[in-house]
């Protein structure tokens, strides 16, 4: 207690942070161990191991460390969502999901 009666804690500076490990979030890296524990299954058992698992997995891991860097959080899932959108909004086009209502507030249903 300090000397006006009130309780005080510490908070952290950034309380938004989000959590890294060696510089990867936390999908990277669930994408880079996926794709090691997959290419391990498939190619383990071959004398060719060495360079398909490890190569393709550090490959991966290496581009996605320095494709990322400066980029916001989340960058690669907003960028596939962005490519897969289409790309033509008509604001005047007419409403698909649009239910005419009767009276009494039960739906039409057109499609019978």
């Amino acid at each position: 207690m300090n000397e006006s009666g009130l309780e005080t804690t510490r908070v952290p500076r950034a309380l938004e942070i989000k959590t890294k490990l060696f510089g990867f979030e936390l999908p990277d890296l669930l994408l880079i161990f996926f794709t090691l524990a997959f290419t391990n299954f498939i190619f383990g058992s071959t004398s060719f191991r060495y360079p398909l698992v490890w190569g393709t997995t550090l490959s991966l891991a290496l581009f996605l460390f320095f494709a990322k860097r400066g980029k916001p959080d989340n960058y690669l899932q907003h960028l596939g969502e962005f490519i897969t959108s289409p790309t033509y909004f008509a604001a005047g086009a007419a409403d698909q999901s649009y239910k005419q209502m009767k009276k009494g507030g039960t739906h039409v249903n057109k499609s019978q």
